[in-house]
């Protein structure tokens, strides 16, 4: 394996891992902030603490955004405002090992807009992976207790991954412009969209200390974790950095279950069996 491939692969681990924080550090945060107003934070802090990280460290210049990239960037702002707000509305309608594992299903939506658009490869393993993931996901948008019912906290969820997904392609053009310069563009103007829906509905600002954890935690569950999503991307394309992204929901269901001690149902064990077998067929169609 070569030395920029491997660099990709621990570029794209990093990035799981902290996005990994994410679901149950933020349905923690939904007890005192409000869905859109806490998507709004954290992508607040996932640009601002980018912007202090750049500017505490010196860079190599890298090219710059020209106006030829300037659709992708608005599409990129605009995906930016509608997944995390969908999520946040997901995640307090939901248990955060449920909305962890529901994550996954972004591999299902990245890969194949990067086939239908970039025309990236993709192999019998990974169909094989991608219709796993997605089963799993089915299972996981549905309840048994009391007759089988739809699950719409799960919706939402799924409706943030398909937002995400076209996002990792808008990004994989801007894949070779400066990364922090597009991780703050993302925090910042995603964050003061979500900011704006959030004061429009009728949100209102939490306390000062609810305010400062849900910075920090975009700081490190967006902002490091899309910049190391984005040095991956270079090296491994959209689907197979997805491929290896794929473990973060598994970290977050352990940390969910560590948190909230809640004993996972039956349906739920079988889902992970599901989804676990999907993301081993993508893992290893990586070469």
């Amino acid at each position: 394996m070569c030395v920029a491939r491997r660099r990709g692969i621990v570029c794209a681990l990093l990035a799981a891992a902290f996005y990994a924080l994410n679901a149950p550090a933020a349905k923690l945060l939904l007890g005192c902030v409000e869905p859109t107003m806490l998507a709004a934070l954290l992508y607040l802090g996932c640009g601002a603490g980018m912007a202090a990280l750049g500017a505490a460290r010196r860079n190599r210049p890298q090219e710059g955004l020209t106006r030829r990239e300037l659709p992708y960037v608005v599409a990129m702002v605009a995906l930016d405002v509608a997944a995390p707000i969908a999520l946040m509305l997901g995640l307090s309608l939901s248990d955060s090992a449920s909305v962890s594992l529901l994550n996954n299903f972004e591999i299902v939506a990245t890969s194949l807009i990067a086939l239908a658009v970039f025309g990236e490869r993709v192999s019998k393993r990974l169909w094989m992976g991608i219709g796993l993931v997605t089963a799993s996901s089915a299972m996981l948008s549905l309840q048994c207790e009391g007759g089988l019912t739809l699950n719409v906290g799960a919706l939402f969820v799924l409706a943030a991954c398909v937002c995400w997904g076209f996002e990792n392609n808008c990004t994989r053009v801007l894949s070779g412009k400066d990364p922090l310069k597009i991780v703050v563009i993302k925090g910042i103007f995603s964050g003061l969209g979500s900011l704006l829906v959030a004061l429009t509905v009728g949100e209102r600002f939490p306390g000062a200390k609810d305010v400062l954890m849900a910075l920090l935690l975009g700081f490190a569950a967006y902002g490091l974790s899309i910049f190391f999503y984005i040095h991956a991307q270079r090296r491994l394309g959209a689907a197979r950095t997805s491929a290896y992204y794929a473990v973060a929901p598994f970290i977050g269901v352990l940390l969910s279950w560590a948190i909230f001690r809640e004993p996972p149902a039956a349906w739920f064990l079988a889902a992970l069996a599901v989804m676990a077998a999907g993301i081993y067929a993508v893992t290893t169609d990586v070469q």
